[in-house]
């Protein structure tokens, strides 16, 4: 069994020590937090000095964020990430910065109102919050705390009933509420008997056909048990660290698409008991849900692998034309997606609308016949434009 799996190895101080280190970095700079990243430069110039040293984080996700797109930051500390992302999503986009933290949350927002007034804009906002629970919003959970204290178990039952009401009512980050989800160097932070439950929540506020880019610090070896009961390895991103192939395999698991590693460290940051940890990036599209429609689109693979399988089973043969549900072509064929550029989508002739579509099997890679896709009826004969060429060369 993976020791990452197993949760009864951790200590049960960890979320003390995780804060009480990170409420230190929020007071004076703690250079060990930080793994060494490459930001773009020409977002920082409007940023204060402070923000800019007490960043902690082992990633750049912000260079895959666009315009107008709302984005949420889980463990946004101090906001550098935040403050990068509002003027890449400029004022028609949003920014939502999540953090457990009060001093990273009060730091962050000390300067909200200056780099608005430099912005010209203000699209920027922190809530508190856990990033294993999107829905609960923190500081309407204090003030009722304040009127109703817990001292016995009839009320933690009310308290717990609350809660859930709050989740339901007061939703922090509402469902499918979100284009992007970020975050730098937070994730592996978490207790591991919580992960599942973070990339839930990760899944959960996404919109269909939304992403998730994650910076954070992976290892090449399960880490010992010395390891996973350290309290300050893990505040350090040390002990909660992902085994990398397991990291890709959590996005996976919670059902995201297109799962795509996009930069990672060559240097391990650090090495404990010849265990090495570095930094990576992954991204994942949310959105393969769905009813199998078909509708007579085919694809062809494009290469350079004789063959590659999918997230969801489908074998696609270079230069093969293969049979895909309406809901596959679309996530295929989408030019903002991960398969655009290996992927060549073949329309119907004549379109089947989609209250006429019957199911498609999608658990079998089968072949598309080109006469499925134009038609048994289609005879037409078209003679070529004499003055037109066949290609980009000088001759057809």
């Amino acid at each position: 069994m993976d020791r990452q799996a197993v949760s009864t190895a951790q200590p049960e101080n960890v979320e003390a020590a995780v804060l009480d280190r990170y409420r230190a970095g929020a007071r004076q700079v703690q250079p060990s937090l930080c793994c060494p990243t490459d930001y773009e430069s020409k977002y920082l110039d409007l940023l204060p000095q402070e923000i800019l040293e007490k960043d902690y984080g082992c990633g750049d996700p912000s260079r895959h964020v666009g315009e107008g797109e709302t984005v949420v930051d889980l463990g946004s500390g101090a906001g550098k990430i935040c403050y990068i992302l509002a003027q890449k999503v400029g004022a028609g986009g949003r920014v939502i910065g999540v953090d457990f933290n009060d001093e990273m949350l009060a730091l962050a927002s000390k300067y909200r109102q200056q780099i608005a007034g430099r912005l010209g804009y203000d699209n920027v906002s922190f809530v508190r919050g856990r990033i294993q629970d999107l829905a609960l919003p923190l500081d309407d959970v204090a003030c009722w705390l304040e009127d109703h204290p817990v001292t016995d178990l009839e009320q933690a039952a009310a308290f717990e009933a609350e809660c859930d009401r709050l989740r339901r009512e007061r939703t922090l980050i509402p469902d499918e509420s979100v284009d992007v989800v970020v975050s730098n160097c937070v994730l592996n932070l978490v207790r591991a008997d919580q992960k599942q439950q973070l990339f839930g929540e990760i899944h959960r506020v996404l919109r269909r056909g939304g992403r998730a880019v994650i910076s954070d610090i992976v290892c090449d070896e399960d880490p010992t048990p010395a390891i996973l009961t350290d309290p300050h390895l893990w505040s350090g991103c040390i002990a909660g660290a992902f085994r990398e192939d397991l990291f890709v395999e959590m996005f996976a698991r919670t059902g995201f698409y297109g799962i795509e590693i996009i930069s990672r460290q060559e240097e391990p940051w650090h090495v404990v008991d010849g265990i090495e940890f570095r930094s990576m990036t992954v991204r994942a599209y949310k959105g393969k849900e769905g009813p199998c429609l078909e509708r007579h689109q085919a694809v062809v693979y494009h290469g350079p692998w004789k063959r590659v399988v999918d997230d969801d089973g489908h074998t696609l043969s270079r230069g093969e034309r293969m049979a895909v549900c309406d809901k596959t072509y679309r996530i295929y064929t989408d030019p903002e997606g991960p398969y655009a550029d290996s992927i060549l989508g073949i329309p119907p002739h004549a379109e089947v609308p989609l209250d006429e579509a019957r199911p498609f099997d999608c658990a079998a890679s089968q072949r598309r016949s080109p006469r499925q896709t134009k038609g048994e009826d289609y005879r037409e004969t078209i003679a070529p434009d004499g003055d037109a060429c066949c290609s980009d060369s000088d001759s057809c």
